[in-house]
């Protein structure tokens, strides 16, 4: 309906706009009416011969007003070919300035036909006309291409956030199988329990992620999960504060676009750190969400990270660039031994 609807109103301009046009052209008889004040004013039938010449004559320009703009221009003047399209031109005022004379002949035969006063007369329409239909081609294609343009880019867009979105399920895969290893050899009961919750993760991740946008609470809850089978696989290892608040109002956002930021801190704010630690806090207050991950590290760690460490990040700060422009601040900052992610995001 939207792409029906807009193509409606591209329509109606277009129409109008030809019709604004041959309002003028068919009032210059009036406006350029070189024949006011001669002594043939007061001959009233003469004067209406000169009215009906003159509103034919008009007429005569729908040819090289539409040959210009759907055919010299196209095909002759945006090819280069400029000594053709001056003299297709020229060619096709040469044709209305045979017809007028000849309508000249016909309708008013009082005196003979001037070629001078006639070319004096319709020279100035014409390059009227053709002024007018270039510019009106010229606007035309302008809008045309940036409409394909926009089309490219929006199809682009569309293209490489559903990329993007699909380098995120294996690398969380790989991080919550190694939440089940841990589990399985400390032998832990928690283990079937959590893989019952990592298959409540799996559902939402391969199937409720689909559309556009998630409602931000079942984000949250996802956020919620994937922290609670972090705790469950270091317990009382890793200090881990959470506050999570996504408030009343019915926000929506790209579903998982957090956990990039979450998983980066368990899996660098764990290992060889004297005081490990992580700090995630979320919030919205008017539209706007704040949303903060912090971890300690160890900044003189010569621990090779796997290949698919830089997935995460890299990943986020694309989608946010792409899907909300200037609608989002993003910050990363390092220190005193702490990584801190701070992000603001305008939800409306």
């Amino acid at each position: 309906m939207t792409m029906r609807a807009g193509w409606y109103k591209a329509r109606t301009v277009k129409v109008l706009t030809h019709i604004a046009v041959w309002a003028v052209a068919l009032s210059l008889p009036f406006l350029l009416d070189t024949h006011r004040g001669l002594r043939h004013r007061d001959n009233q039938a003469l004067e209406q011969r000169f009215f009906w010449l003159n509103i034919l004559t008009n007429l005569l320009w729908v040819g090289p007003f539409y040959l210009n703009a759907y055919l010299f221009l196209p095909r002759l003047f945006y090819r280069r070919y400029y000594l053709v399209y001056a003299a297709s031109i020229l060619g096709s005022f040469a044709v209305v300035l045979l017809i007028h004379m000849v309508l000249f002949n016909v309708i008013v035969a009082v005196f003979p036909f001037r070629f001078t006063g006639a070319l004096s007369f319709l020279l100035p329409q014409f390059v009227l006309m053709v002024t007018v239909s270039t510019t009106l081609r010229v606007v035309t294609d302008k809008l045309e291409t940036d409409r394909l343009a926009r089309q490219r880019q929006e199809e682009n867009m569309k293209t490489e956030v559903s990329f993007l979105r699909s380098q995120i399920n294996p690398h969380f895969i790989f991080n919550i199988l190694n939440n089940l290893v841990a589990l399985e050899r400390m032998k832990s009961p928690e283990l079937g329990p959590t893989i019952l919750k990592l298959s409540a993760l799996m559902q939402y991740m391969l199937y409720d992620t689909d559309a556009e946008r998630v409602e931000l609470s079942r984000e949250v809850e996802y956020l919620q999960s994937y922290i609670d089978l972090q705790r469950q696989r270091f317990g009382q290892k890793i200090p881990i504060t959470v506050s999570l608040d996504a408030g009343a109002g019915n926000y929506e956002i790209e579903p998982m676009l957090l956990i990039p930021f979450v998983e980066n801190a368990f899996k660098h704010g764990v290992g060889l750190i004297e005081k490990p630690g992580i700090e995630i806090m979320l919030r919205v207050r008017d539209g706007v969400l704040f949303f903060a991950v912090r971890n300690r590290y160890n900044p003189n760690s010569t621990e090779e990270k796997d290949k698919g460490s830089g997935i995460g990040l890299g990943n986020v700060k694309r989608r946010l660039k792409l899907l909300y422009q200037s609608q989002h601040r993003l910050l990363l900052s390092q220190s005193e031994g702490w990584f801190l992610v701070s992000l603001e995001l305008n939800l409306h």
